[in-house]
């Protein structure tokens, strides 16, 4: 074999190394998960504005959990722009938040939230007690008072069919306002 034949043979195989990478890429995003990025202040101290998730798809998280960091999508709401919130209770549930106290109730107990930036004072339009309807979920953001979630009429309880799938890796946090710069402790789980 020639020089040229050699180098020629050399570029095929890097050109096919990178069609499969593409295409193991693109099936992983397809049927996987993805990466979707934290728009606004609504998940502080969990998670900041533009930082980077890793999404297992929803067909793979099987049921929803209270607890669990859900990316959800409706055209009627933000703009049809993805939302990160934590689910704070399934379909059947009831919720109840007593606004004078700053608590939460899901079916009468008082939930702990060591995850919740403070406790919850802001009344956003949904009447309390509020059963979950079949197949919704029930979504709040961790920095309480300044998250537009299933407390505003606008949103509401959440049809999980709108929901892309449940946040499982901080890949890559977004840069810090004031230092402009990355907290780089902050990569892992979610929890």
């Amino acid at each position: 074999m020639t020089g040229k034949q050699q180098a020629q043979r050399g570029a095929y195989e890097w050109v096919q190394t990178l069609v499969y990478v593409v295409l193991a890429v693109v099936l992983l995003f397809t049927f996987v998960g993805r990466l979707s990025r934290v728009q606004g202040e609504s998940m502080r101290e969990t998670l900041q504005d533009r930082d980077l998730l890793l999404v297992l798809n929803g067909y793979l998280c099987g049921s929803y959990e209270a607890g669990d960091i859900v990316i959800a999508q409706r055209g009627d709401f933000n703009d049809g722009a993805p939302i990160v919130k934590r689910v704070i209770a399934t379909e059947g549930q009831t919720v109840d938040i007593d606004f004078n106290a700053g608590t939460v109730y899901v079916d009468g107990a008082a939930l702990e939230e060591p995850y919740a930036r403070e406790a919850t004072w802001l009344a956003e339009g949904v009447e309390f007690p509020l059963t979950v309807p079949a197949g919704c979920l029930f979504l709040m953001g961790d920095n309480r008072n300044d998250s537009e979630d299933s407390r505003s009429a606008d949103l509401g309880p959440v049809d999980s069919r709108c929901v892309i799938g449940k946040a499982v890796f901080l890949a890559l946090p977004g840069k810090t306002a004031d230092l402009n710069a990355r907290e780089w402790n902050r990569v892992g789980f979610l929890r």
